[in-house]
């Protein structure tokens, strides 16, 4: 069985039937005419007047699924199918039903606004944050340049340590610090060790002392948390610090 397609001769709207049937029924209307008539009103139904008349449902009629729709509309869908069939060459109308990205797309005065917002949303966020990282940038390297010399004061250097003495500086204004030492110290030292580093911080920001420093030491055996109120100590498992331990530490 095939189903074929017709155009109702009272509504106009597109009939489907069997192409065994003689007759056909419109659902819309429920018009029963021959079916021949349909398809040659399809192909062709100019001058044909559409009475739009109404019928009573005929009983024991096969119905099956359409689309109401203007005869102008079926005549253009007729048109599209014809034209496909002859090849992608041609290039089709666009459809009047069918929606494409341009039917959606966002007036070109909203799109140019919210690209000028999102501009300067990041202007003022490189605005704000580039100075501050010049500024923790800069107060970093001067910390570090005389950071050496400033704990060679509280534990004098062995001319056999294995190792530079590492260090970590981190936060907005170099207010954590972390230290890796190769040799056990306590709690005194550790506590020495913090109020140099606060009062190096404190001359290269020129006297600037705001900010709660915290300085984590780690030594073979003991790790030692400072802070300006307390220095609390956390013992390891001993372990042989070596420049590759050391580096290791420091990127916790």
């Amino acid at each position: 069985m095939a189903t074929k397609q017709g155009m109702c001769r009272n509504c106009g709207s597109l009939v489907v039937f069997d192409d065994r049937d003689e007759m056909c029924e419109c659902v819309f209307c429920h018009c029963v005419f021959p079916s021949q008539e349909a398809v040659s009103l399809l192909d062709n139904h100019d001058g044909h007047e559409f009475k739009n008349e109404k019928f009573e449902v005929q009983e024991g009629s096969k119905h099956y699924y359409s689309n109401p729709v203007m005869p102008d509309t079926v005549q253009k869908a007729v048109q599209r199918e014809a034209i496909s069939d002859k090849g992608d060459d041609l290039k089709l109308k666009p459809s009047e039903f069918e929606v494409s990205p341009n039917d959606v797309k966002a007036p070109k005065k909203l799109v140019i606004e919210y690209s000028l917002a999102a501009l300067g949303v990041f202007l003022v966020i490189v605005l704000v944050s580039l100075p501050l990282y010049l500024s923790r940038t800069k107060l970093e390297k001067a910390i570090m340049a005389d950071i050496d010399t400033s704990f060679n004061s509280v534990v004098e250097k062995k001319a056999d340590d294995a190792f530079e003495r590492q260090y970590l500086i981190y936060g907005l204004t170099c207010q954590y610090i972390k230290v890796v030492l190769p040799d056990g110290i306590d709690q005194t030292t550790a506590q020495n060790y913090y109020n140099k580093y606060c009062e190096l911080r404190t001359s290269k920001r020129e006297g600037n002392a705001s900010g709660n420093v915290k300085m984590e030491i780690f030594t073979p055996d003991t790790i030692y948390h400072v802070t300006s109120e307390s220095c609390t100590v956390e013992a390891q498992e001993t372990v042989q610090i070596t420049e590759s331990t050391a580096a290791s530490e420091t990127t916790k």
